[in-house]
């Protein structure tokens, strides 16, 4: 771990903080990000407090919830940093305090949307120069068990909102983007997986959902830390993990159709 620079999104807070601080105790370099200047310098000053001898701890503040943010943010790593050999794209909009409350992201879109699919997917395409330069380098993007099929008649959902059902599509189309970017970038030294990391953790949203936590973060820290660094899954890309275990999406992450709908889709919502 000692030269590797990785980039955790999300890290103020649940399994993000969770991340960096395990992270920040291997060493290497911890790009952390949050949305929130006190929160973040908070998180950055308990990593280093950890730190592995050596390690560095970098802070960058971005909404993700704005797209120019996100494009913003991966120019500023881009400028900044030499090299980047992980992304962990972890921050998340959960169902939300107000499930019924239809919200909208800076450019409009449904706000779970783009802030679980469109951010991660837009800041991976940002930071590809990085990560092919870096390579071997490695994407994770943190999903859910819970999935549902993303409607193309009504993909913002502006008939019969509710939150965690804007959630699990979502996280359905983060999967999908995650199965066709790993299909792009086969030779390129880059991998890109996906995962369901533990269920009902102790976060903030599943809390301000009204769920009752099941296990700590620390569940979902294990097996996101096992795609990100283990020899044995060098080679794996493309794939969804339900926490250790190679597993099945939801039926729409295999239909060719729908994934290239989605995908023009995305592009053509991330396009600047």
């Amino acid at each position: 771990m000692n030269q590797r620079t990785t980039l955790v999104t999300g890290a103020t807070s649940g399994m993000g903080r969770a991340l960096a601080l395990d992270l920040a105790a291997r060493g290497g370099t911890l790009l952390l990000h949050g949305r929130d200047r006190a929160r973040l310098d908070g998180v950055a000053a308990e990593a280093r407090a950890v730190a592995a001898p050596g390690a560095t701890v970098r802070t960058y503040v971005a909404d993700l919830a704005d797209l120019d943010q996100v494009h913003a943010l991966a120019e500023r790593v881009r400028a900044a940093e030499p090299r980047l050999d992980g992304l962990i794209n972890n921050a998340v909009a959960g169902g939300g305090a107000r499930p019924l409350v239809r919200e909208l992201s800076a450019q409009g879109h449904e706000l779970r949307f783009a802030v679980n699919h469109l951010a991660p997917y837009a800041l991976t395409r940002g930071l590809l120069p990085l990560l092919t330069a870096s390579a071997p380098a490695r994407v994770v993007n943190v999903a859910s068990i819970g999935q549902e099929a993303v409607d193309f008649d009504d993909v913002m959902l502006e008939r019969a909102y509710e939150g965690l059902r804007a959630y699990c599509r979502s996280k359905l189309a983060l999967i999908i983007a995650t199965f066709e970017l790993a299909a792009e970038l086969r030779g390129t030294g880059v991998t890109v997986n996906t995962l369901h990391p533990a269920h009902l953790m102790d976060t903030p949203g599943v809390r301000a959902y009204g769920l009752a936590p099941a296990v700590g973060t620390e569940e979902g820290v294990r097996p996101t830390v096992r795609l990100l660094l283990d020899p044995g899954l060098a080679g794996t890309t493309g794939r969804y993990f339900d926490r250790f275990t190679d597993s099945r999406a939801h039926e729409q992450a295999y239909d060719t159709d729908a994934r290239a709908r989605l995908m023009e889709l995305t592009h053509r919502l991330i396009r600047r």
